[in-house]
């Protein structure tokens, strides 16, 4: 039985699943509690469809299942807080990048644990979720909580979800700073700057759309766009030159990594 859920924490990422599971119709509002100081309008407008939200700590014993979706810095707050009133048979199911397993598990009294690494387009069921638990049973329950929301990509080695979070954890961030930058770029080259935004978007937009439409390797598709001394391949000899984007990358992947695991102490 996953349910009820307790999410513990319903700022951006978590108000994202919120929004996802609303649309994919996943859980019955009335079956999740939801805990957070500041409720995002995401938790409110839940709250509108039957959750409850900051309810009394005496509900919080029935939750089944629990997503520890608070910021990584309050985890061990959150878990001192309540896990003396949770049941003993709730799965813990935490979003808080760089904390291990293991240091959960024992906050929150030995219970199961599951780890998942969700991005913010959960809320439109285009999420990647990297998933990991030592327990099959809770590795099941994290499934079920995220497969509603896009992809869900399970991992083999706990270690691999400091990688995962500095690839689709923050990854779209790396995205939207690639369309502004090249809305700035149509702006700089004489395009009026709201023309230079619609080309921006609409091109990021269509390009994704149509990597996933064929199934298309992203090199595959480069050079079919790519004409031998053409403008595009102008543009790409500065982009993937020594200091372009392959080595930016590179290096912002590993800087994401590392701020992940000094995240988990």
């Amino acid at each position: 039985m996953i349910t009820p859920i307790l999410m513990l924490g319903a700022g951006r990422m978590g108000g994202a699943i919120l929004e996802g599971w609303d649309r994919a119709g996943a859980f019955d509002a009335r079956d999740i509690l939801i805990l957070d100081p500041n409720p995002s309008d995401a938790a409110r407008r839940a709250q509108g469809r039957g959750a409850r939200l900051n309810p009394p700590d005496a509900d919080l014993a029935a939750a089944q299942t629990v997503i520890l979706a608070v910021k990584p810095q309050k985890w061990l707050e959150a878990a001192g807080q309540y896990a003396a009133v949770l049941s003993p048979e709730a799965v813990i199911v935490s979003i808080a990048a760089g904390v291990p397993s293991q240091a959960i598990a024992r906050a929150f009294g030995g219970r199961a644990v599951a780890r998942a690494m969700p991005n913010t387009a959960a809320a439109i069921n285009r999420g990647v979720t990297s998933l990991y638990a030592d327990d099959p049973a809770a590795r099941a329950r994290a499934r079920t909580l995220f497969e509603p929301l896009g992809t869900a990509v399970d991992l083999g080695d706990e270690a691999l979800i400091h990688a995962a979070t500095a690839i689709s954890g923050s990854g779209p961030a790396y995205l939207y700073a690639f369309i502004e930058a090249l809305e700035a770029a149509g702006a700089g080259i004489g395009l009026p700057r709201a023309d230079a935004e619609r080309l921006a978007r609409a091109t990021a937009i269509g390009a994704a759309a149509l990597l996933e439409a064929t199934g298309e390797e992203p090199a595959e598709l480069r050079r079919q766009v790519t004409s031998p001394a053409g403008t595009t391949e102008a543009a790409l000899n500065v982009l993937l030159g020594e200091h372009g984007l392959p080595s930016l990358l590179r290096e912002a992947a590993a800087a994401a990594q590392r701020r992940s695991k000094e995240l988990g102490g």
